[in-house]
């Protein structure tokens, strides 16, 4: 099998090739190596795969609708797992033009793409910020209440119901996940796992908002499981579903501080 991973060098799209492999998948990984964070991180979560004969690194972004092209005509792939994005809910508020121009625009290109060769089937990241304040827990994949709160989770919401246009007008074999907060290797610089790791291991103070407030933490490795699940699963023809990626087991950030230190 032959898979597109989109945002394939990032966090989690870094894990996710390295689940292929490991199931002996043929994966492209799609990456844009943007100034979000030190792209030499992100050399680093990709340089085991590099060395793997089934493994090919492509340096584009999916605002470029011609590279993107270029990209799914190398690759062929049998299933496309789309997890480039601008992430983050503080960000998106300083700078929402960006985070439209490419988890909005970017996935129209990803989903014209999948539509010209006839419907390759689909595997679309989204979050559980596109819950916001409606909806109440634990969640429900079809509540409708659902109102998000900040410019990410909108633009995260309106690919969503963009894709399930694309099933209801050409049949895109789809599979929607909603994550929910991931942490574990590889994780962002700007995530709160990482940043009161390091504040704890150089003994600096950590500023915390909201740390009474309840998250469902959801490890890396489970979710590539879901991932990959997803996967067999479109692949298999299944039509388009909407999936939590989650454990609906909250926990308030201030006990994750504790655990940590």
């Amino acid at each position: 099998m032959r898979a597109l991973v989109t945002g394939g060098a990032g966090f989690i799209g870094s894990m996710v090739a390295d689940g292929m492999l490991a199931e002996g998948w043929h994966v492209t990984a799609l990456d844009s190596f943007d100034g979000y964070y030190d792209p030499a991180q992100k050399r680093r979560n990709v340089a085991r795969a590099l060395a793997d004969a089934r493994y090919r690194l492509v340096e584009a972004d999916v605002r470029d609708a011609a590279a993107l092209a270029a990209a799914f005509d190398a690759a062929a792939p049998e299933v496309v797992v789309h997890l480039a994005a601008r992430a983050g809910v503080t960000p998106s508020v300083a700078d929402p033009l960006a985070y439209v121009t490419t988890n909005e625009v970017g996935t129209l290109h990803v989903l014209e793409e999948c539509r010209r060769r006839g419907g390759t089937p689909l595997v679309f990241a989204s979050t559980s910020s596109v819950y916001g304040s409606g909806a109440a827990a634990p969640f429900r994949e079809d509540d409708p209440r659902a109102a998000p709160l900040s410019p990410y989770a909108v633009t995260k919401r309106a690919s969503e119901l963009m894709a399930l246009t694309y099933r209801h007008l050409f049949g895109q074999p789809l599979a929607i996940l909603r994550f929910f907060t991931v942490y574990g290797p590889r994780g962002r610089p700007d995530m709160a796992f990482w940043l009161f790791t390091r504040a704890l291991r150089r003994g600096d103070p950590i500023r915390i908002r909201g740390g009474d407030t309840a998250r469902d933490f959801t490890y890396v490795g489970d979710v590539v499981e879901g991932v990959l699940g997803a996967a067999r699963w479109v692949c298999a023809g299944r039509g388009a579903e909407v999936f939590n990626i989650g454990r609906s087991e909250p926990h308030r950030v201030l006990d994750v501080l504790q655990r940590l230190a």
